[in-house]
């Protein structure tokens, strides 16, 4: 397959097309995780449909300060990527394809969900990550558009967009892939230096800290709504055998049975790890550390049921990285 590289949206819809389109957009820099974006496009679709990738830095969403200079241009790399992981074409506009007359005077807004977390810190940028979207959107025309679960604040944006405004495409979220040592796939993984790197595997060992601990707190409840009420409940759960396990079974076995594990003490877990980091050299700087219900990025509070998110975000060195893990609350997990 020799995947073609368009600049214009005249010269995308000139294509003939007969199955299904799916879309994968990126800022370009490709990786393997991109690349398992593209691998599921083309599952999806199918042979005889089309994976188009767009390849566009937004400036529209970056802020004063951050990193739009220097973000990594890397088409040609990009498109060798973007052709072994099976795509058809690669879309990647100038901007004044994208933005003709320079930028947008109408925008769209992401609302009181883009003012949290990543819109906390970095004000107007899901403004401007929706307006691009919805302009792709338009002018690759696809049935379908994957992006990846990392983004996960992105993603329920831009879920929530194509709902609200009735946009006629489907929205597919694909799992974060990561390295060996746990890092999340990311273009800005390269900024960082050899002990820049070992700091930042933090965030993805804070967020296994507080999965393994909100796993630990299930399993107890579980136990402990099938052990009768009795004296007899904490030798029962401290059968489990870890030492943690059985002292946290004789907290559960003093107290009626829960349906499911605190969030405060899942975050606290992973907190551990994040202000232990603090103190390395360099330094974890965390921006934030929140456990919040991904239909509208608040976070959630004890007696929550059903899915969350444990999302980090910290900076090291002038790196800043984001990472995060959804969990399930309640008899579903």
């Amino acid at each position: 397959m020799t995947t073609a590289l368009l600049r214009t949206a005249e010269a995308l819809h000139a294509r003939a097309r007969v199955g299904r389109r799916a879309v994968v957009m990126t800022m370009g820099a490709l990786h393997e995780g991109h690349a398992t974006l593209i691998r599921t496009a083309r599952e999806i679709v199918g042979r005889d449909g089309e994976v188009v990738v767009t390849v566009f830095v937004n400036p529209l969403q970056f802020g004063a300060g951050e990193d739009l200079d220097r973000y990594p241009r890397t088409l040609d790399a990009d498109l060798k990527i973007a052709e072994q992981a099976g795509a058809d074409a690669v879309f990647a506009p100038f901007a004044d394809e994208v933005y003709p007359g320079g930028e947008p005077q109408v925008r769209i807004s992401a609302g009181p969900m883009g003012e949290r977390l990543e819109g906390a810190s970095r004000p107007g940028h899901f403004d401007g990550v929706l307006t691009v979207v919805a302009k792709l959107l338009h002018l690759t025309r696809p049935d379908v558009a994957l992006y990846g679960q990392k983004d996960a604040q992105q993603l329920a944006l831009i879920r929530r967009m194509v709902r609200d405004l009735n946009f006629g495409v489907e929205i597919v979220g694909v799992p974060t892939v990561r390295e060996e040592d746990g890092l999340a796939l990311s273009s800005r993984n390269r900024y960082l230096s050899a002990v820049e790197r070992r700091t930042a595997l933090a965030l993805s060992q804070a967020l296994f800290a507080g999965r393994d601990r909100h796993a630990a707190q299930e399993a107890l409840r579980a136990r402990a709504r099938e052990v009768p009420a009795t004296r007899a409940r904490a030798e029962a759960l401290s059968a489990i055998g870890e030492s943690r396990a059985a002292a946290d079974a004789h907290a559960v076995a003093k107290a009626a049975p829960a349906t499911t594990s605190v969030p405060a003490d899942v975050v606290a877990a992973a907190r551990i790890v994040l202000e232990d980091a603090a103190r390395l050299k360099p330094p974890l700087e965390v921006d934030y550390l929140a456990l919040v219900d991904p239909s509208d990025f608040t976070e959630i509070s004890d007696g929550f049921t059903g899915e969350a998110v444990l999302a980090v975000a910290a900076r090291v060195g002038t790196t800043r990285l984001i990472d995060n893990l959804p969990l399930t609350f309640g008899a579903a997990s």
